[in-house]
């Protein structure tokens, strides 16, 4: 008989599971609790165009991930060249920094200031590099930890710089100093392949969304099962010689060969009724909230940037994002510019309670505040709450998570992946390769340590998508 596998989660790593196993003729269930696949990389309608849940560019250096998604995208992509911004003082920097930028901006004093403050850091090195504040000043300096790092981090977080693990750092900038920031605005920054510099991206037709719909799509065509709105309710391990089982909401139990989850690794270990000290441990693992408000505008195209990362200390928003500078496409001929303001938060913040409208009001004073747009240009405004989008990476935290990893390393038939199975701060391109490796695991009975794959692996084999397909 086939083996048959239960999927919770239908965003990309859960999908991209799904998908190889699939293709593999074993019989998958994926069950998603809302009513459309993607996860945070969807695609949505919105006012007769095309939207993602904020900015969502795909780009990997690795070769089995991009053949995977050129698979999906096939000849419906393009690729977009990068601008983004940093808006600080009332005042738009270029990212990556560019030196002449910077000095014109920050003015001759400030960039003195700041090449002094990293050359004390070089003469008396910041001791303690175990938080992220502490890593920053180590390569970059206190100043110019406290210009382009501290404020943007903070709201994002919502905790202070020193309460942050420098895991957040390594995972995201592990390769990025001072020196190389320079190197990459003087002399130029095509063949890097820093995310955080690469200076273009691929992106498809009708919005990041394509790849997974298709892959969905592609499930369903290989006789895989996909229930939408279909919430589960926990996961019950094997014990003895039974197989683990699916509890849904509707009451009904199912026994998988093997499940596979993406649902936030403490509300799975709750769930699963684990021991008393892996449910304490669960509950000092959190995760941040985000609301996205969508402001309709009216006009020419007001600003050129794919999205402005927005680190005053005086507005609340953390990011902008210009859908119109994406791909013609999903504008659908429309004359309106969409935007989108993300703000972040905890369950019991004062933005999370907020009203629809006041947030909308919010929004559309900050945008105004940035002289990004001019006043009287806004003409609607919508939103959308994610919970749970960020893993946090608080000081200790892996004290917390080691031993839950453990307890579910020891239950035989239950993998978990992504950014919320796995809790890791996972990138499109993450969660892809870590539904594959997933998907090897059961049907070539390799021996992966998901638990091991984190966003600065090191690839196999390198590659990147270009217009033409895949270069090697």
């Amino acid at each position: 008989m086939k083996k048959k596998i239960a999927i919770i989660g239908a965003g990309p790593a859960g999908l991209t599971v799904a998908y190889q196993l699939a293709k593999a003729d074993i019989s998958v269930d994926v069950y998603e609790a809302q009513s459309s696949v993607g996860g945070m990389a969807k695609t949505i309608p919105l006012w007769g165009q095309l939207v993602d849940l904020g900015p969502h560019r795909f780009f990997s250096s690795d070769a089995r991930v991009n053949r995977l998604w050129l698979e999906l995208a096939g000849r419906d992509y393009s690729m977009v060249s990068r601008l983004t911004r940093i808006y600080y003082n009332n005042t738009f920097f270029d990212y990556p920094i560019k030196p002449f930028n910077a000095l014109i901006n920050l003015g001759i004093f400030e960039s003195a200031l700041c090449v002094m403050s990293y050359l004390f850091e070089k003469v008396s090195p910041t001791k303690e590099t175990a938080t992220f504040e502490g890593w920053i000043k180590s390569r970059f300096g206190a100043r110019l930890f406290g210009i382009f790092f501290k404020s943007y981090s903070e709201k994002l977080w919502g905790i202070k710089c020193n309460e942050l693990d420098s895991d957040f750092a390594t995972q995201r900038i592990k390769k990025l100093s001072f020196f190389e920031a320079v190197k990459e605005a003087l002399l130029g920054n095509r063949d890097s392949k820093h995310k955080t510099l690469v200076n273009e991206f691929a992106y498809p037709h009708f919005g990041a969304g394509l790849v997974y719909e298709r892959m969905a799509k592609a499930i369903t065509e290989l006789g895989g099962q996909l229930m939408l709105n279909t919430h589960v309710k926990a996961v019950t391990p094997a014990l003895d010689n039974k197989n683990p089982q699916l509890h849904l909401v509707n009451g009904s139990q199912i026994v998988y060969d093997h499940i596979i989850s993406t649902m936030p690794i403490n509300q799975l270990v709750q769930q699963m009724k684990a021991p008393i000290d892996i449910l304490d441990h669960s509950k000092s693992l959190t995760f941040r909230n985000t609301i996205l408000v969508y402001l309709l505008v009216e006009g020419e195209n007001p600003f050129p940037d794919q999205w402005i990362y927005v680190h005053s200390e005086k507005l609340r928003t953390g990011r902008i994002t210009n859908f119109r500078n994406w791909v013609p496409s999903i504008i659908n001929g429309k004359s309106e510019t969409i935007l989108c303001l993300e703000y972040w938060c905890y369950n019991n913040d004062e933005l999370w309670k907020m009203e629809a409208k006041e947030l909308v009001r919010l929004a559309i004073e900050e945008i105004y505040e940035t002289t990004l747009i001019a006043r009287g240009t806004v003409r609607d405004g919508s939103i959308i709450r994610i919970p749970k989008c960020y893993p946090v990476y608080k000081s200790g935290y892996k004290e917390h998570l080691k031993p839950i990893e453990e307890f579910l390393s020891q239950q035989r038939g239950i993998s978990v992946i992504g950014r919320y199975g796995a809790f890791k701060y996972n990138n499109q391109d993450h969660s892809i390769l870590m539904g594959m490796l997933a998907a090897e695991n059961i049907l070539q009975g390799a021996k992966h340590n998901l638990w091991e794959l984190n966003t600065d692996y090191e690839y196999q084999e390198s590659g990147k998508i270009t217009a033409t397909g895949l270069s090697i």
